[in-house]
């Protein structure tokens, strides 16, 4: 077995979990981070059901305290860190005139400058075993969608800066991946945390975009969503493969829809471009 030590953030439920488990059976040793770890019950039996075991910590993205108290005692009592996977976020139905510019902050701060805290406390530990720093992202970081422009953005940007950080960390010796996937059953409304019939009545003068958005969603989760499990096998390949694209898509419906715009989807044009930048 791997005495290789990962770090999860988002583990209670989704991709976040699957993926915990799916290392742990890898033989990766598991560190499974939540904001709220009375949270963790589904985690800890998906996993003894799988016959394997995670540590369960208490992380949260938002807090800086937090994540550097995480980090810190996986180095304290592991004494090392080889991989990160930034998973935690949080779904986010709306449109600009409808909602405040506070609440696009806090989209912000929890599905971006989270992703931050973690990898800057992290970096060091990746460094020195020569690590991997695995970001989940979604199809919204390639596509903007109608009524997720602060998903959207946070997920752009999320993108943007992990594509801008892969070839200065590869020669410090990390590699970097982003994952972005599809449709995942059971996280769209879930994540939100909204009443969508409510938000349709709110909507003014687009509730009839808005429901015309949520029929077409609902069609499409009906037709191509994936488990999560299904999902975390592409994050699996992010933490396993000897050569890991830096972009990674987790189906086939999330590589159609993504190459509507990437000519170049594992991003190894990109990156051999802004590689030779800096050196």
């Amino acid at each position: 077995m791997s005495s290789k030590v990962v770090l999860i953030t988002g583990t209670s439920s989704g991709i976040g979990l699957a993926a915990a488990v799916a290392a742990a059976q890898a033989g990766w040793r598991v560190v499974a981070t939540l904001r709220d770890t009375s949270r963790a019950d589904a985690l800890r039996k998906t996993a003894t059901e799988a016959g394997v075991e995670v540590e369960v910590r208490q992380l949260d993205v938002t807090d800086e305290a937090s994540v550097a108290a995480a980090v810190d005692g996986v180095i304290a009592d592991h004494g090392r860190l080889d991989a990160v996977i930034n998973n935690a976020g949080a779904g986010h139905l709306g449109t600009l005139e409808n909602e405040s510019v506070a609440e696009v902050r806090t989209v912000m701060e929890v599905n971006f400058f989270g992703v931050l805290h973690v990898s800057k406390a992290a970096l060091p530990h990746l460094r020195a075993s020569g690590g991997r720093l695995i970001t989940v992202t979604s199809v919204g970081g390639v596509i903007g969608q109608p009524f997720n422009e602060a998903y959207c953005a946070a997920k752009f940007a999320v993108e943007g800066y992990m594509e801008s950080l892969a070839p200065v960390a590869a020669k410090a010796g990390v590699t970097v991946s982003v994952v972005e996937p599809g449709a995942v059953a059971t996280e769209f409304v879930n994540n939100i945390g909204v009443d969508l019939q409510g938000e349709v009545a709110a909507a003014g003068p687009y509730a009839d975009a808005l429901q015309a958005y949520l029929d077409r969603t609902v069609a499409q989760f009906a037709g191509s969503a994936q488990t999560p499990a299904e999902a975390a096998g592409a994050v699996l390949e992010a933490l396993t493969a000897d050569r890991p694209a830096f972009r990674i898509q987790t189906s086939d419906w999330a590589r159609g829809f993504t190459g509507t715009k990437l000519a170049d989807l594992d991003g190894s044009a990109v990156l051999g471009l802004t590689g030779s930048w800096v050196g």
